[in-house]
């Protein structure tokens, strides 16, 4: 790549936001084909794998805030693919998948794989499994700076 002695030109973090946007690009174009927006294929599968789950549990799986959670989950319950019902105490609730929802996100899930084979084929396999490498240990590195604050 480069040598080792020489400073990294440029702002990281504008690349890392630049790689960001471009790959969520790739993934965006083909999830839309199901109708679905890329976080919201993210929490129809999140739900189907941890639901029927507490609101604010799954915020903090997500890492989002409340806030955000209730601002996205609306449109999927309005559209039968997730539903909100009484919580195991009356005073809480619960998210989850409906059908409607798990046969969305089955599709949804065909098209997230055609990016993910996409993305692998533009970038290759080798640098696709060094960039997680790279991304595994950045974040492993960088967790003790973690304020809480990453929200999607």
């Amino acid at each position: 790549m480069s040598n080792s002695g020489t400073k990294p030109q440029g702002c990281t973090n504008f690349k890392l936001r630049q790689l960001a946007r471009r790959v969520s690009q790739l993934y965006d174009a083909e999830v839309a084909k199901a109708g679905l927006k890329t976080t919201q294929y993210s929490l129809l599968s999140h739900v189907l794998r941890l639901g029927p789950i507490r609101p604010g549990d799954l915020a903090e799986a997500m890492t989002l805030d409340a806030s955000t959670l209730t601002r996205n989950l609306k449109p999927m319950i309005d559209a039968g693919w997730l539903e909100l019902s009484a919580g195991d105490d009356g005073r809480s609730r619960s998210v989850s998948i409906t059908p409607a929802g798990r046969d969305k996100r089955a599709e949804a899930q065909r098209h997230w794989k055609a990016a993910q084979e996409s993305l692998h084929q533009l970038l290759g396999i080798d640098t696709v499994r060094t960039l997680h490498a790279l991304v595994d240990m950045s974040l492993e590195r960088l967790a003790p700076l973690n304020t809480g604050d990453d929200h999607e």
